[in-house]
């Protein structure tokens, strides 16, 4: 169990499942920046929560080539559209399916990349 609510048990796992992939297309090692649930509308504390979690990997060599031509073509596969989010500092591609979004931000000087996101709000009991 990674939640404290069944009902967003499912979808918190899936979204860690791909995350965690992601991340090791990049890297070896990631650092779990955020995971926990979260509330979807602050005004109505713990009525509808999702689920949030991302991780860093430090040691991303050749990011970019891997973001475009590995993870973007992986998750069109498995259904998730992507929208470019990029800057001048940051390639960032913003991925997302069945109500779940997540974004992956690469460096564009040095190795770092970063991936965060939430699954869709569900409301709970």
């Amino acid at each position: 169990m990674i939640t404290k609510h069944t009902g967003l048990d499912p979808l918190a796992e899936d979204l860690t499942a791909v995350i965690d992939g992601v991340a090791g297309t990049f890297g070896t090692t990631a650092e779990r920046t955020v995971e926990g649930e979260l509330d979807c509308d602050p005004t109505q504390p713990g009525r509808s929560l999702c689920w949030q979690y991302g991780l860093r990997v430090d040691d991303a060599t050749d990011a970019i080539r891997k973001l475009v031509e590995d993870v973007l073509p992986m998750l069109e596969g498995q259904g998730w559209r992507w929208r470019d989010r990029s800057n001048p500092r940051e390639l960032i591609a913003q991925f997302s399916r069945d109500g779940a979004d997540f974004n992956v931000h690469v460096s564009r000087v040095g190795d770092g990349v970063a991936i965060v996101g939430s699954t869709a709000c569900v409301s709970v009991p």
